[in-house]
């Protein structure tokens, strides 16, 4: 259950959020609201792959 609904978050995160790797954003440049985004990215990734 817990798995599924990190999978479709992950493919939601995929289609609207921004992918800063594809623009080369330096992270140490970054926004507090990139950084954020970034976190909750990997954060729902980590998860949907246990």
């Amino acid at each position: 259950m817990k798995k599924s609904i990190f999978k479709l978050l992950a493919k939601l995160n995929k289609t609207l959020l921004p992918s800063f790797t594809k623009k080369e954003l330096d992270i140490s440049k970054a926004s507090k609201f990139q950084l954020a985004i970034i976190g909750w990215r990997a954060f729902v990734t980590i998860n949907s792959l246990d």
